[in-house]
């Protein structure tokens, strides 16, 4: 599975954000590395179903579009 890339800040606000889970959540408190570990193995395992969602949300989306479009330009010919 490849892993989605995310940019480093991005990725040190998950990791904060994971902490901060853990600390409310579960009373634990964690480092940021076993929260790195965290965020690296949920992109890596939900990062592909995530992205293919979100590619079929677009291309339904510009479909509808695309099918509006047609009946928003068509002009019938007088011949």
């Amino acid at each position: 599975m490849k892993q989605l890339k995310l940019s480093p800040d991005r990725r040190q606000r998950l990791i904060e954000q994971v902490q901060t889970m853990y600390a409310r959540d579960f009373d634990e408190s964690l480092s940021a590395f076993r929260a790195g570990e965290l965020v690296d193995r949920m992109t890596t395992l939900i990062g592909p179903g995530v992205y293919n969602q979100a590619v079929e949300d677009v291309r339904a989306h510009l479909q509808g579009r695309l099918d509006d479009l047609s009946g928003e330009v068509f002009v019938e010919d007088p011949a």
